[in-house]
């Protein structure tokens, strides 16, 4: 930082204690000309503070000083090479942008150069955020989706420790499910909040009128679609108990990782009843655009698996056992 912007900044601050009255605007304050004067300099009697800083600046001291940075999530800050002098200047940006582990960040000594940390941050922030954030109602009014939650009562911390909980429907969930939706169809659609509200909110406009469109052409019975808060992938066998539908198609955020939040997963299962684990479903992850799998694409392929399931009566392990 050079001596321009350093002088503004102090410009600002002693304004700040001018109007708080902290600092006399009839005469310099004495800490500040025993400072200055340890400094070389001198402070006119009946100078005040601000008209001495605006003379050795030049800027007028009612000019605002601007305290904000660069967003280090903007591309042009992300990709940015932090290494001095690279062997292959032209190369190294691309390698950046090829890939997202944080490769020619550079160094000050043995430490994180300060506009990696700074990303560091911004990109942990989004992870928390996506994490504690809840899925806005007004996208679930749109598409139609009534609201249902797992046995989670503690909000988000339970959430996070409780796992088991959020495998689980509600009483008054079920209760609400019996009563609104179609027993028995042969596609129950479920969107879940999972570990990323961001991944639903970013991904859920585009997929799910693929999804229905397709298995509308495809003959096949769509049941009630809803949302379930708390949700954990494992949910899935109660609402097959519940509705009874031949395939369960869950729509769940990801976990998130720093700085990619919008990842979004398709889990799928025939018949799931109590006690299905994980070798009995079948999984579409990493749905977002740009370096995931487009939503539309996944939407299409979604549509594909859940015929062959319904053609063979069988997902998971068993679905690829009777495809061999």
């Amino acid at each position: 930082m050079d001596n321009a912007k350093i002088n503004a900044i102090v410009e600002a601050v002693i304004q700040q204690l001018i109007a708080a009255g902290a600092i006399s605007t009839s005469g310099p304050d004495v800490k500040t000309v025993q400072e200055s004067q340890r400094a070389g300099h001198t402070i006119a009697t009946g100078t005040s503070t601000s008209e001495h800083l605006s003379a050795r600046t030049g800027r007028n001291a009612a000019q605002p000083v601007n305290f904000d940075l660069p967003d280090p999530n903007d591309d042009a800050y992300r990709y940015r090479p932090g290494v001095k002098n690279p062997i292959d200047p032209a190369a190294l940006p691309e390698l950046i942008k090829s890939t997202s582990a944080r490769i020619g960040v550079g160094r000050a000594g043995p430490r994180y150069r300060t506009p990696s940390l700074l990303l560091f941050q911004a990109d942990h922030a989004i992870t928390q955020d996506a994490l504690h954030r809840d899925i806005d109602p007004k996208l679930l009014e749109e598409l139609g989706l009534f609201s249902v939650q797992t046995r989670i009562t503690g909000g988000k911390e339970q959430y996070l420790l409780r796992p088991d909980l959020g495998r689980q429907l509600s009483d008054e969930a079920k209760k609400v499910i019996a009563e609104r939706c179609v027993k028995s169809p042969n596609i129950q659609l479920v969107v879940g909040d999972g570990l990323s509200a961001a991944a639903i909110e970013a991904n859920l406009r585009q997929i799910f009128p693929v999804m229905v469109q397709g298995f509308q052409l495809a003959g096949l019975s769509i049941g009630t679609p809803f949302y379930v808060k708390y949700c954990r992938v494992g949910v899935m066998n109660d609402i097959g108990e519940a509705i009874k539908p031949d395939v369960v198609i869950l729509l769940i955020g990801e976990r998130p990782g720093l700085g990619r939040a919008e990842s979004m997963s398709a889990y799928m299962g025939y018949k799931p009843q109590a006690g299905d684990n994980d070798a009995d479903r079948d999984v579409v992850c990493n749905i977002y655009e740009k370096n995931g799998t487009n939503p539309l694409e996944a939407g299409a392929f979604i549509v594909q698996l859940a015929q062959k399931m319904l053609k063979y009566q069988a997902s998971g392990v068993k679905l690829k056992l009777a495809t061999k």
